[in-house]
C-alpha cells in the first residue's frame, strides 16, 4: 500500500502555511463560526469528498471513500480538528495576528489546518484505502460542548458504516516542534464546576455572635475541600481542586448576608469524577450547616475525562515513531490537568488522543521560556504541519488496512464446528 510520503507532505506545506495564517488572522469563538467553515470549504474545493453542514453550529463533516472498502462489510476512521479560538486579545506580533479581540491562543488553527492537510493527502491515495475517512471539523471546543453536539448532530453515522476507532491531535506552543507526546489510559482530565451561595445573616462585623458569618463558613469551606481530597481520594487517582472565586460583602465593618464560591474540580478517571460531584456538595453542606447557616449547591460534570484505549494509544504512538523517529516521540508518564470535549468521541469509539509541540525552535530552549497555549503571547510554530498532516493520514489509512488484514483472517477459514470454541 502506497502512503502519504515525506515528499508529499513537504510539498503541501507551504499551502497549509498559507491556509494556517489566514485563519489565525481571523478566529471565531464558540459554535458560530461562519468565516472558519467558508476558509474550510474553500480548502476543499475540487476534492470528491461528501461535506456536510452542521444543522445548529458551524460544524464541517467530511466523508472520503475509500476505493477498497468492503461493500459487505465497510467500515470507517474518524479524524477530529477543533476550529474555536479565544476571546483574548492577541500580543504574539506575528504579522498575521488577529486584530478583532478573539485570538487562536490554543492553537485551533494549526488542529484545522492539519485536518485539511491529512484530507488533501489521503484523497490523493484515495483509491487504495481500505474503507472510509470521517474528517470532524468541529466548533466550540473552548467551553461550548462542540464534540458533544456533533456526536447528537449525527458525526459517527456520516458515512453509513460504523467508525471503529477516531483520532486527534492538540499543539503546544511550548513543547519542541514536531515531537508528539501521549499515553495509554488517562490523558486528560474530567472538569466539574461547582456553585455555591453561604446563605447567612447579615449584621455588624462589631457583634459577629448576633450574625451568621458566611465569609468565615466560606473560607473553612475552601481549607476544608483541599484536606478532604488529599485524605479521601488515592494519590494516584487524584482529585485537583481550585476555587477560583470567592465573592462577599462590601465593608470591612459589615457581616454580608452571603458569600458567592465557584470551584473548579479537576478528576482522571470516570469512577472518581462520579464521587467527586456526590461528596464534595455533601462536604461542603455540611460544613455551612454545622455553622449554622446555609447553603444553595450546583455541582455538575462540565466534560469527562480524555482516556485513550490502551490498544490504540500504542498504535498511536508506534505511527509517529514510525514515521518520525523513536527520539521524537514521548509517552507521558502523568496526564495532563487540561480538559478536552474529544473525551466524548473517545467514549463512544476507542481511540487516542495526543500532544504535538509546535514550539518555535529559534527561540529559547528552555520549556520557560515558551509561552504556554491561552495566553496572549502563545507563538505556534506551523514548520511541522505538513508531519502533522501525514501522521493523521497515516492513522487513518494504517487503522483502515489493519481492520481489512483482520476481516480477511476471521472470514470463511475461520468458520468452526457447532460447539467448539476458539
Amino acid at each position: 500500500m502506497s502512503l502519504p510520503s515525506a515528499q508529499d507532505a513537504a510539498a503541501l506545506l507551504p499551502r497549509l502555511q498559507t491556509i494556517r495564517r489566514n485563519i489565525h488572522a481571523h478566529p471565531e469563538v464558540g459554535l458560530d463560526l461562519p468565516g472558519t467553515q467558508a476558509r474550510i470549504e474553500a480548502a476543499l474545493s475540487g476534492l470528491e469528498v461528501e461535506v456536510h453542514r452542521g444543522a445548529g453550529l458551524s460544524s464541517l463533516t467530511v466523508v472520503l471513500r475509500g476505493g477498497r472498502r468492503d461493500p459487505e462489510r465497510p467500515v470507517a476512521v474518524l479524524l477530529r480538528g477543533d476550529m474555536d479560538g479565544l476571546p483574548v486579545t492577541e500580543a504574539t506580533g506575528f504579522e498575521f495576528a488577529a486584530t478583532n479581540g478573539n485570538m487562536h491562543a490554543c492553537g485551533h488553527d494549526l488542529h484545522v489546518t492539519g485536518l485539511i492537510g491529512a484530507v488533501h493527502l489521503l484523497h490523493a491515495a484515495r483509491a487504495e484505502l481500505a474503507g472510509d475517512v470521517v474528517f470532524m471539523f468541529q466548533p466550540g471546543e473552548e467551553g461550548f460542548d462542540g464534540a458533544g453536539k456533533m456526536l447528537a448532530e449525527g458525526v459517527l453515522e456520516a458515512a453509513g458504516s460504523p467508525v471503529i476507532a477516531a483520532y486527534g491531535v492538540h499543539v503546544s506552543a511550548d513543547q519542541a516542534l514536531g515531537h508528539a507526546y501521549s499515553r495509554p489510559g488517562p490523558l486528560m482530565a474530567a472538569f466539574s464546576k461547582m456553585a455555591v451561595t453561604v446563605r447567612g445573616r447579615g449584621g455588624h462585623a462589631a457583634r459577629p455572635a448576633q450574625a451568621l458569618d458566611p465569609i468565615q463558613a466560606g473560607a473553612a469551606v475552601v481549607g476544608q475541600l483541599q484536606e478532604y481530597v488529599s485524605r479521601r481520594f488515592e494519590a494516584f487517582d487524584p482529585v485537583v481542586v481550585t476555587v477560583g472565586e470567592f465573592h462577599a460583602g462590601t465593608a470591612a465593618n459589615v457581616i454580608p448576608d452571603e458569600a458567592f464560591l465557584n470551584v473548579g474540580i479537576r478528576t482522571f478517571t470516570q469512577e472518581t469524577t462520579e464521587r467527586a460531584v456526590v461528596e464534595l456538595p455533601r462536604l461542603v453542606r455540611a460544613i455551612v450547616t454545622g455553622h449554622g447557616l446555609d447553603a444553595d449547591i450546583d455541582c455538575e460534570t462540565v466534560l469527562p475525562p480524555t482516556v485513550n484505549d490502551g490498544a490504540e494509544a500504542e498504535f498511536y504512538l508506534e505511527t509517529f515513531a514510525d514515521l518520525y523517529g523513536a527520539q521524537r516521540t514521548h509517552r507521558m508518564e502523568h496526564p495532563r490537568t487540561g480538559s478536552e470535549d474529544f473525551s466524548r468521541v473517545l467514549m463512544a469509539v476507542p481511540g487516542a488522543y495526543g500532544h504535538i509541540g509546535a514550539a518555535f525552535e529559534s527561540e529559547p530552549e528552555a520549556a520557560a521560556a515558551h509561552e504556554v497555549n491561552h495566553s496572549p503571547r502563545a507563538r505556534h510554530s506551523d514548520e511541522a504541519l505538513g508531519d502533522q498532516a501525514r501522521f493523521l493520514a497515516h492513522l487513518a489509512a494504517r487503522r483502515l488496512e489493519r481492520a481489512a488484514r483482520e476481516e480477511a483472517r476471521a472470514a470463511p477459514g475461520d468458520v468452526r464446528p457447532e460447539g467448539e470454541r476458539a
